[in-house]
């Protein structure tokens, strides 16, 4: 009789313990050969390049789409889209997006940022509202480009969600730190450490991060600086801020050469951040990129529930159990089934990432009331100002 299989138990849980920085230089040292995708026009640097100005037929449209899911799930994880938006657009754009900066500086917004210093850039936040509001004719014309339809079927299939976040570098703006993105990246070590490892695999497959280019970026302008191949390391989120990942980033980190109207796109966990732009003086490029995160449309609960009510209705009888002697886990169970616990979506005008890569979500303000034995009156205000601060008019 054969004997049962030996079955090796699933890792659970990573730690920043289990960072290895020679297993990642091992997958960024995969060198992808050209066949593998035979309609892209390049492969520069392990950066994917397709030219939208190639006429395709339906049938190679879709040959497109499945070398794009191959090259961000298993292949480089990095793709150029060149002649993505077309030039009058491009510029009508650049002319809106300009106006919206004006418009905010003259209003005395401040401004925060996730990865760069608050202030050293210019950030239109939700620039994608701003600009439908603004400039609907503009608005029409520049979504209507195909890059974005191909690299997001690719990546999250139909009925994709989009958002964009105008980023300028000026001329002297120093790099970014390197950085997975959105979902596991906006989070600190001992909070990324508590998702388990499928979660981990799971996240940047929620997402797609890609940035459309507004002004010519030649390489001293300081284009985005991508690690391909870095998103198939596991414990990637774990690894960002070690020293010796941020020295093989420096070592290895590739950008490539961007005209306005070319869009990048990447899997989110790619490590990447913003060039330092080289340029000065009275020729200094002022590098303009409309950032889009492209969000899967099926990280929504089935229900639609008022959790702000129930927050606001439970607040008493929580607080009763807390004078009770309720353990904090217990009381943290029911405030997980009853608040956001997730800070977004939010609006980051009004609630900007200056004290850290997120803000507060309902579940800490319902926590801290129930702890600090809040009047309901001041919960209530609570609730209020944070539902305001998710409002974008």
């Amino acid at each position: 009789m054969a004997s049962a299989p030996d079955l090796q138990r699933h890792r659970a849980f990573f730690t920043v313990d289990d960072v290895d920085v020679d297993d990642l230089r091992a997958l960024v040292d995969t060198v992808t050969p050209a066949e593998r995708y035979p309609n892209a026009e390049a492969i520069d640097r392990e950066v994917v390049v397709y030219d939208m100005a190639t006429e395709r037929s339906p049938e190679q449209c879709r040959a497109v789409i499945e070398e794009l899911s191959d090259v961000f799930g298993v292949g480089p994880g990095v793709v150029v889209m060149r002649n993505a938006v077309a030039p009058d657009v491009i510029a009508r754009a650049t002319a809106a997006f300009e106006s919206l900066i004006a418009q905010e500086k003259a209003d005395g917004l401040a401004r925060g940022d996730h990865f760069a210093t608050p202030g050293a850039n210019d950030r239109v936040w939700n620039a994608m509202e701003k600009l439908a509001v603004a400039d609907p004719e503009t608005f029409v014309d520049y979504y209507a480009f195909e890059a974005l339809e191909l690299v997001s079927t690719a990546w999250l299939g139909p009925a994709y969600q989009v958002t964009s976040q105008l980023n300028v570098v000026n001329p002297g703006g120093v790099s970014q730190s390197p950085h997975r993105d959105y979902h596991l990246g906006f989070m600190t070590d001992a909070q990324a450490e508590r998702y388990p490892t499928h979660v981990h695999a799971l996240s940047p497959m929620l997402t797609l991060q890609g940035a459309v280019a507004h002004v010519d970026m030649p390489i001293e302008s300081g284009p985005t600086m991508l690690l391909p191949h870095s998103h198939k390391y596991g414990p990637g989120y774990l690894a960002w801020r070690r020293p010796e990942v941020i020295d093989l980033f420096a070592e290895r980190q590739v950008q490539t050469e961007l005209r306005a109207g070319d869009a990048v796109f990447f899997n989110p966990a790619v490590l990447h951040g913003a060039g330092t732009n080289h340029t000065a003086g009275e020729h200094g490029i002022k590098r303009m990129g409309n950032l889009l995160q492209i969000s899967s449309a099926m990280g929504i609960a089935l229900e639609a529930v008022d959790r702000d009510r129930m927050c606001r209705a439970v607040l008493p009888a929580l607080q009763t159990r807390h004078a009770d002697g309720w353990s904090a886990a217990a009381l943290d169970r029911v405030i997980t089934a009853t608040a956001f616990g997730y800070p977004f979506p939010t609006n980051l005008d009004l609630d900007p990432p200056i004290d850290g890569l997120a803000p507060p979500g309902q579940a800490d303000l319902l926590r801290e009331a129930v702890l600090n034995g809040s009047p309901a009156t001041e919960f209530d205000a609570a609730l209020d100002a944070y539902a305001a601060r998710r409002r974008t008019h």
